[in-house]
């Protein structure tokens, strides 16, 4: 009938649903190594052997990985080293290059990853040979079955949600130059405006979708993704959120306000952070704690949801995986149990005492 609204439906879709299809049969890889790690050139040595000698794949790696001294004076490694692919940062593009990236090492292994990709990132296996853990679940010891396993299409994925942010200038509103390539700027974890080495409160200007709704004191923002949630911004009192949850984050850090708490707001909005005009100096600005710079009073830092995710491959699911996570790395709601009630006085509300107690001689 005219004048009457039509019923709306809401689609969620399952989380588990999101799995890893390959198109074609893989063909190259990129394995990211932790550097100045000891520990993991054996791996690494290993892995790469394996994957060129059996596998028959196609390897790239960093040029300043195969220049680490354990790897460069190892003679048996020199046949397998000739055979690899190299590249250098900032250099080369390796879109369409790579079938999927392993990495080796930490969280930071990853954040890596994320950085040599501006545009479309391959799937992302992530070995735990770091110190935290929490975005690599995969465990090496057995490095060739699961390998074989992801090989075959046999996995879940997490799409994990990255930032685009763009620095521009108070006065003609152009891209900062110190990080002028890339003009848009891909983030896996947060976005940090600090005051830096200020001893003055850094005052921010906050606008969502063009509106201005608050002004930050306080030592600085955080505004991250749900995979950020667990890192910097846990630490300053943010919630933890699932990497599935179309969210960003924007967390003040030590606010001189008792009524600033953390806020969610919805995927795809473009925040603006302005350093003000009536601030009392200038702020910093790292981007997943790199291109770390300064921005002057009327410099801003707008900051919206990548259309390019990280393709982050699970060792169980997606739910499984980050509870575990949860558990290993951040002990979340670890505490000794309360005891039960040994007897029926405690079902009726009577709490036992030492005067309850008797010792027979």
């Amino acid at each position: 009938m005219p004048g009457i609204a039509k019923d709306f439906h809401m689609h969620v879709q399952d989380p588990l649903s999101q799995r890893l299809t390959w198109n074609k049969p893989p063909l190259s890889v990129l394995i990211i190594k932790k550097i100045h790690e000891c520990s993991v050139v054996q791996p690494f040595m290993d892995l790469v052997t394996w994957l060129v000698q059996e596998k028959r794949m196609v390897v790239y790696v960093e040029v300043s990985t195969l220049e680490d001294e354990m790897i460069a004076d190892d003679s048996g490694f020199q046949p397998i080293k000739q055979k690899l692919n190299t590249f250098k940062e900032g250099t080369e593009d390796l879109s369409g290059r790579v079938d999927f990236i392993i990495c080796l090492g930490g969280d930071g292994t990853l954040l890596w990853a994320s950085s040599l990709f501006q545009g479309s990132v391959p799937p992302v296996m992530a070995f735990h040979m770091g110190s935290l853990g929490f975005l690599t679940p995969f465990e090496f010891d057995n490095f060739k079955s699961q390998v074989n396993h992801v090989l075959e299409g046999h996995a879940a994925l997490t799409l994990r949600s990255r930032l685009k942010c763009v620095i521009t200038d108070a006065e003609c509103d152009s891209h900062i130059n110190s990080i002028e390539k890339p003009k848009k700027i891909q983030v896996l974890n947060e976005v940090v405006i600090d005051r830096g080495p200020s001893p003055y409160l850094c005052h921010l200007d906050l606008y969502l979708e063009g509106r201005h709704v608050t002004s930050v004191q306080g030592d600085g923002l955080i505004v991250s993704t749900p995979t950020g949630s667990t890192a910097y911004a846990v630490a300053a009192g943010a919630s933890m959120v699932h990497p599935n949850v179309p969210a960003i984050m924007v967390t003040p850090i030590c606010p001189h306000s008792l009524s600033f708490r953390p806020i969610v707001v919805p995927a795809g909005v473009e925040i603006k952070v302005m350093v003000s005009p009536e601030s009392r100096g200038s702020a910093w600005v790292s981007l997943d704690g790199r291109n770390r710079q300064e921005i002057k009073v009327g410099d801003s830092v707008r900051i919206t949801t990548s259309e390019f995710p990280i393709p982050s491959i699970c060792k169980l699911d997606q739910i499984s995986d980050w509870f575990d996570s949860l558990a290993e790395c951040l002990h979340w709601n670890v505490r000794r149990p309360q005891r039960a009630f040994n007897n029926n006085d405690g079902a009726n509300g009577r709490v036992k005492d030492d005067s309850d107690c008797s010792i027979e001689a």
